[in-house]
């Protein structure tokens, strides 16, 4: 008899089977700016970076704002991604709520990972996530917001691999990002 998979109407069903390609969004709760202003923003980004490589995922491209983040990551194991992102969440979520003095209050929601399989769509992610912070009309230029990977990309690349990338439309990319952004950063 076949199994049936209850999906749950609240939460994004998590399917990390596959080795591979992900892009990544995880808001916080109600979507709430705790995260505003270069402190909090670069332990978020530090520590973000910090959980996954540790965790075996290797970054392509991250932003991270002050009540959300994307990003492009690949592994062999994916099944780990959740335990990684608790744990990262809830350290994050008792340091917040100890410069807030909330202790208790509910940071984070949610993530959403879908695994790019098509090149079409795995450089439309990169490009998006680069340009995130342009989307969101904080700065005119990519590289010049400090918690994405905009700067680095630019950096470690060769100029047909950025001219490929930057060049690809990500106008069209169904991304759940309907996030409003603080612009004290």
């Amino acid at each position: 008899m076949p199994k049936t998979i209850i999906e749950w109407p609240h939460a994004p069903p998590h399917r990390l089977t596959a080795g591979g390609t992900y892009f990544v969004t995880a808001g916080t709760y109600q979507k709430e700016h705790h995260f505003r202003g270069s402190e909090r923003l670069e332990v978020v980004q530090r520590g973000l970076l910090k959980t996954l490589q540790d965790g075996g995922w290797q970054f392509e491209a991250w932003a991270v704002f002050s009540n959300h983040y994307h990003f492009v990551a690949s592994t062999k194991a994916p099944e780990n991604l959740g335990i990684l992102l608790k744990v990262f969440h809830s350290k994050l979520a008792t340091w917040v709520n100890r410069l807030d003095a909330t202790p208790g209050r509910k940071v984070w929601h949610n993530f959403r990972e879908t695994l790019l399989t098509y090149e079409e769509s795995y450089l439309a992610r990169l490009n998006y996530t680069h340009h995130n912070a342009v989307k969101h009309g904080l700065v005119p230029v990519a590289r010049d917001y400090p918690w994405c990977s905009a700067r680095w990309f630019e950096e470690v690349s060769d100029a047909s691999r950025i001219k490929t990338i930057y060049g690809f439309k990500c106008d069209q990319v169904k991304v759940e990002d309907d996030y409003s952004i603080s612009p004290e950063w």
